[in-house]
């Protein structure tokens, strides 16, 4: 059944330009899949979806064509310099602002990179909570977004 579905995501996002996870949710559901957003979530993650801009000048899903040649350092750099708003850092935890629905794919690429203190991320739409292996790890991780734990 995952691979079914995934393969139907792959199908409506090179048809439609879906923008959100519950657009992508709702196309599944009139394809007769039911899912829920976790459901969506982690086939996002599984299939390193990514979102580019469209047309209208906000983004979309999309399908890397060579999952291992997406993350050169310049797209690494671009995709944090064009999304990044803010990073604030406490304790273990580091919270990043991003512009609307980008977080995802800000987050894809921290998990992408597997810096040794990232533990891991959670996405929402315009925000990530990042767990750091310990609190002097922080400067670290903030050194990648070229802010200084503002």
């Amino acid at each position: 059944m995952k691979s079914l579905r995934q393969a139907k995501i792959k199908e409506i996002i090179e048809a439609n330009n879906i923008e959100t996870q519950e657009e992508l949710a709702n196309a599944l559901e009139k394809e007769g899949f039911s899912v829920t957003q976790a459901t969506v979530s982690r086939d996002i993650k599984e299939m390193m979806l990514v979102k580019v801009p469209n047309a209208q000048g906000t983004y979309r899903y999309a399908y890397p064509k060579e999952h291992g040649h997406i993350m050169t350092q310049d797209r690494l750099e671009r995709t944090f310099r064009d999304s990044v708003i803010s990073l604030k850092v406490g304790g273990n935890m580091a919270v990043l602002h991003t512009m609307p629905s980008t977080a995802d794919a800000v987050a894809y690429v921290i998990d992408y990179m597997k810096w040794p203190e990232v533990l891991g991320t959670v996405a929402g739409d315009d925000t990530i909570f990042c767990v750091l292996d310990k609190p002097e790890s922080a400067a670290t991780f903030a050194s990648h977004f070229n802010f200084k734990g503002r």
